[in-house]
């Protein structure tokens, strides 16, 4: 039986699943067997409770290897991808990240764990309290502003940004929001395939000679982000 199986059992039972030992699964059954390298980010995410920030009903799949489906169509995306994602990001220390669609703060706390100085904007309501619940005393005073606005307009006020992570699928990166990169500043996110048929892909954005380039990275799929969706056309 595998671990998120085990880990379902357990709530089933009313046992009391074993946190700190799902964590080091993942991260040895997870990550590292699928390309996640970066030590800092390792030790983050082998580190913090995920299990936090997830409704109580949910915590029991927090190390599970797929998403968890959030309230509202969102979700908390699995471990190996949002580890890929942030280690595209190359982060150093005292990087000024931005997380567009911060969801309940997972991937906003890692990125803190792994030296930046983070500015995570989520709009949904409930997942913002959620946030802000699960972060309080985790992390440093003053290395995380949580921002409730519109993630598809960036954040204006604080670029520019070293990195930017638009956490969810997305049909194409914003020009406003690749204009808050700083230069040599990294973008990731996952983009729609473009076609039927085809995967969507994690992708590397980097702001360099003034320009905008986006490279694949590796093929994923995740929930879409709807305030990045195009509003419906009419029909007649």
């Amino acid at each position: 039986m595998d671990k998120a199986a085990t880990m379902d059992l357990d709530r089933a039972t009313g046992a009391r699943p074993d946190m700190a030992a799902a964590r080091r699964f993942m991260v040895d059954g997870q990550l590292r067997p699928n390309k996640v390298t970066d030590p800092l980010l390792l030790a983050a995410m082998g580190d913090l409770p995920r299990e936090r920030f997830l409704p109580p009903g949910l915590a029991a799949r927090a190390y599970a290897d797929e998403d968890v489906r959030l309230p509202g169509g969102r979700a908390l995306i699995e471990p190996m991808v949002i580890a890929r994602l942030l280690q595209l990001l190359r982060l150093r220390e005292g990087d000024r990240m931005l997380v567009l669609g911060a969801g309940t703060g997972y991937a906003a706390a890692v990125a803190v764990r792994c030296g930046a100085r983070v500015t995570a904007v989520e709009s949904d309501p409930a997942l913002f309290g959620h946030a802000r619940d699960a972060v309080t005393g985790l992390l440093p005073a003053g290395v995380l502003r949580l921002v409730q606005a519109d993630p598809s307009l960036g954040h204006a006020p604080g670029a520019p940004y070293d990195a930017i992570l638009i956490e969810g699928e997305i049909p194409e990166i914003p020009a406003a929001i690749a204009e808050q990169l700083a230069e040599g500043g990294r973008l990731a996110t996952v983009l729609a395939a473009a076609e039927r048929g085809l995967s969507s892909r994690a992708v590397l954005g980097l702001q360099q000679g003034g320009s905008f380039s986006v490279t694949d990275a590796f093929d994923c799929a995740t929930l879409p982000l709807p305030q990045f969706q195009p509003a419906p056309g009419f029909a007649f």
